[in-house]
């Protein structure tokens, strides 16, 4: 690991001055993904600017319509919450379904989806259910906020605050996990809210997270397993590595897909 500095900002905008001054630092939210990467000396930053103290970026607010999750919010308060479980319970089955306890202790809501890990669970639930990212700067609608591997529409001094996700009529996420890091080989979250059907695949794109409009269309017509019958994603541009073959993923997206429809109409 290279040298680096360590701040401690109490304040959003002393995190933003910093981040203003210092156009190579990091954020500090969990630091599952950017922490291994510089003991590798994969990553270097020269400073770090942790976030954990700066008051009112964790925290839970359930309303009729929508429910926010502040971004310094852990996995294990997402997985435990009665407001989570009560309003959008498959939020709170997904945050339970991520790494392990100590990852789930320490791993943030704000951290991953600023990440964009083509592997993590968050993105797919925001893209999903149409989630709004919210800033100390704006409101970033899910489907312009994610914009490839590792890559986001965040600006250089823009810190994610909250994550606003609509209340769906019905959603699900089904995982195929790899099994030594419980990432996502192929996840595929399915929201219905109105006559708006969302399908959100994370782990097996090349790019990150991306939707299935030829599934969305076909379950606007029926929601049901059934219509998804016989339609496929073509393997271009999927990930395809040791763990699975592009061709291996693509099948998996259909079988997580009916698997995810038929969950959310309670079978």
């Amino acid at each position: 690991m290279y040298s680096f500095t360590f701040e401690r900002p109490e304040t959003l905008r002393q995190a933003v001055n910093l981040l203003s001054k210092n156009a190579d630092a990091k954020l500090l939210a969990g630091g599952h993904t950017l922490l291994p990467t510089m003991k590798l000396r994969l990553a270097g930053p020269p400073m770090l600017i942790d976030l954990s103290r700066i008051e009112g970026l964790a925290g839970i607010e359930p309303s009729g319509r929508a429910l926010t999750i502040g971004a310094m919010t852990r996995h294990v308060d997402v997985h435990t919450s009665p407001a989570v479980q009560q309003s959008l319970p498959v939020l709170a089955k997904l945050a339970g379904m991520i790494g392990d306890p100590a990852v789930r202790h320490m791993g943030t809501i704000g951290g991953s989806i600023a990440n964009n890990d083509p592997t993590a669970d968050y993105p797919a639930a925001c893209l999903g259910l149409g989630a709004t990212i919210i800033t100390n700067k704006r409101r970033i609608k899910a489907d312009e906020f994610f914009t490839g591997m590792f890559s986001t529409a965040l600006e250089p001094t823009e810190i994610i605050t909250k994550v606003s996700f609509p209340i769906p009529k019905k959603a699900a996420y089904q995982k195929f996990r790899n099994q030594a890091s419980r990432y996502a080989l192929v996840g595929v979250f399915v929201g219905k809210r109105g006559s708006e059907i969302r399908v959100a695949v994370t782990g097996a794109g090349s790019n990150g997270v991306f939707r299935v409009t030829a599934f969305e269309e076909a379950l606007k017509k029926r929601f049901s397993p059934k219509s998804l019958e016989g339609l496929t994603v073509p393997a271009t541009g999927l990930n395809s590595d040791i763990h699975g073959s592009a061709e291996y993923r693509a099948h998996l997206i259909g079988v997580m897909a009916r698997r995810a429809v038929a969950e959310a109409m309670g079978k």
